[in-house]
């Protein structure tokens, strides 16, 4: 049975000489025919909470206490008043296919021993599966997701906003214990291949200005000055995530490919030789030599830009390169390759200095697709340059089309600009060439270049993090509930990919499977039957017939959903 919320109270308690302020909600259950509490959330020490601002306490969460009040007796005249369009009676269900996955995963014990040592009053993992299905469906904010998710979610779940925080900050502290126990059952359950692993980095931005241990002013991928958080994402050759590493905003991303590399090799025992494949960005002499210390391999990308001049002129010189074409003859791109004994070198944190000679195969490659992205991208910044330069416009306001103007005269308001007409050749001269770098000498050229390629399937799993699960802006602000969120979006990326590439075998992309799961809702017309809201399509045919689920039946009883949702 539903217990009915009676009202909000704030509960003053005395520890010791000090008064700590919570808020409790105060329900009727129909089980006990008693009136029961429960803390919906804590707030703090009155001390504490004045040194950090708040004047008077108590008359501040008291005024809250009364807007939740007001808030619930509003909700209530609306029900009583039956205004149907502020009282929904449809229910969520488009992830029942990753609750099908979360089954076969059968992690729901190892949950139970992870938080053992804590007196939980709450199903931790029960509210695990709740957030990650509540922010594929709807990605929201914590409180939105307890006061408008939660209760239209078949079954709906009853936790209190105090238990959603406690929860998230006890899944950040052990994030890295849950991503291994995720990656065993996937390993189990479905197989992964760490023979080739692809690695990249990313940040979110926090709204707010306060830096902590973990939130960092740094190199932003957006260009925003906001304090970030990084994020290293590991996936197998089967594109499935099998490794995370949250890191603070400030730190070089280069060291997090070798620590979440190895983590995993130790964690789940794999001890195979893998290739690791990522972009320049994590191109560095110490992953170089780390890799092949390990007897693993890599693929890494350069900057053509940044070459010494040897090496330049052999990309840039137009002999030897193969032209490739589609089906139709059009031009795709052009590579050649070398292989020779490279040396690299560099000194860790204590000075100790280390050198490898390695063999390593070199590919060339100029995409004309690319090039003729980036000569657009530079005609925009060259034409947004003269713009500004024209209107006089101070040096900070250039941004990065900065680098096509030389400042001259610093001096006062405005900056004396010209334009670099050198760095424009420079850049142009480059434009669609890239340069590839790997220990797999025996790999053919065209196996190297669509191996790297691949990372599209990373960069795409970042994307679904940032646009489908609205993984940014954070709003939560502790460290562990920072990593609890981001722990949250992973397993959400994880499990829809299981769902993609293992069980729907790629036949539809990620857009399609989100776009399902946020239209799969059911209405209660009665006690026995929902109607079915979904369109028919060949995925929501595929899902049925691949699930053995009656996703394109018009009338849905309530054993049919829970059957969908437990199986």
């Amino acid at each position: 049975m539903e217990v009915l919320l009676l009202a909000y109270f704030l509960k003053k308690t005395m520890r010791g000489d000090r008064l700590y302020l919570s808020i409790y909600e105060s329900f009727y259950s129909p089980d006990t025919k008693n009136t029961k509490h429960k803390s919906f959330r804590k707030i703090g020490f009155v001390d504490a909470l004045v040194k950090s601002g708040i004047s008077d306490p108590v008359a501040t969460f008291q005024k809250e206490v009364d807007e939740l009040n007001q808030k619930r007796k509003m909700e209530k005249q609306k029900t009583a008043s039956k205004q149907i369009s502020d009282l929904s009676p449809s229910r969520y269900l488009g992830y029942v296919p990753l609750a099908k996955v979360m089954n076969n995963l059968d992690v729901e014990d190892f949950f139970g021993i992870l938080s053992g040592s804590r007196s939980f009053q709450f199903d931790v993992y029960a509210l695990f599966c709740a957030l990650v299905y509540a922010r594929t469906i709807a990605p929201y904010s914590k409180w939105k997701t307890y006061n408008d998710i939660f209760p239209r979610m078949f079954p709906h779940y009853d936790f209190s906003y105090d238990q959603i925080l406690e929860g998230l900050e006890f899944m950040g502290s052990e994030y890295e214990k849950i991503v291994e126990i995720l990656t065993t059952a996937t390993q189990d359950n479905y197989g992964i291949d760490p023979s080739c692993c692809y690695f990249d980095c990313t940040n979110f931005y926090f709204e707010i200005d306060k830096e902590s241990e973990l939130q960092k002013k740094g190199p932003s991928k957006e260009n925003r000055r906001d304090p970030i958080v990084g994020m290293g994402l590991l996936l197998d050759s089967g594109m499935i995530p099998i490794g995370m590493k949250i890191y603070p905003g400030n730190e070089s991303e280069k060291p997090v490919l070798r620590q979440t590399i190895k983590n995993l090799k130790r964690r789940n025992n794999i001890t195979g030789r893998t290739i690791q494949i990522a972009d320049k960005g994590l191109n560095c002499a110490a992953n170089i030599i780390e890799a092949v210390n390990q007897g693993d391999g890599y693929l890494f990308s350069k900057s053509v830009k940044q070459l010494p001049a040897k090496e330049k002129d052999w990309v840039l010189l137009d002999n030897d390169y193969e032209t490739i074409r589609d089906e139709k003859g059009n031009s795709l791109y052009k590579i050649k390759s070398c292989v020779d004994s490279f040396t690299y070198e560099y000194k860790d944190e204590h000075g100790n200095k280390f050198v490898k000679t390695v063999s390593e195969k070199r590919i060339a490659t100029y995409s004309f697709k690319l090039a003729n992205k980036k000569n657009h991208e530079i005609d925009r910044m060259v034409i947004k340059a003269r713009g500004l330069r024209a209107s006089q416009a101070k040096k900070d306001e250039y941004g990065e089309c900065s680098r096509y103007v030389r400042f001259v005269d610093d001096e006062g308001q405005k900056a004396k600009a010209v334009i670099n007409e050198e760095a424009i050749a420079k850049d142009r001269m480059v434009a669609g060439y890239n340069m590839l770098v790997t220990s797999e000498v025996h790999m053919s050229s065209n196996e190297i270049y669509h191996a790297y390629h691949q990372l599209w399937a990373i960069e795409e799993s970042f994307r679904i993090m940032k646009s489908e699960l609205d993984a940014r802006p954070v709003y939560v602000q502790k460290e562990n509930s920072i990593k609890g969120h981001f722990l949250i979006c992973y397993a959400a990326v994880l499990l829809t990919r299981i769902l993609q590439y293992r069980i729907l075998k790629n036949r539809y992309g990620a857009e399609r499977i989100f776009q399902f799961m946020r239209d799969f809702t059911v209405t209660k017309v009665n006690e026995r039957r929902y109607i079915n809201q979904l369109t028919s399509s060949d995925l929501v045919n595929d899902l049925a017939t691949t699930l053995n689920y009656p996703l394109t039946n018009f009338y849905l009883t309530e054993a049919q959903i829970k059957m969908m949702h437990t199986r």
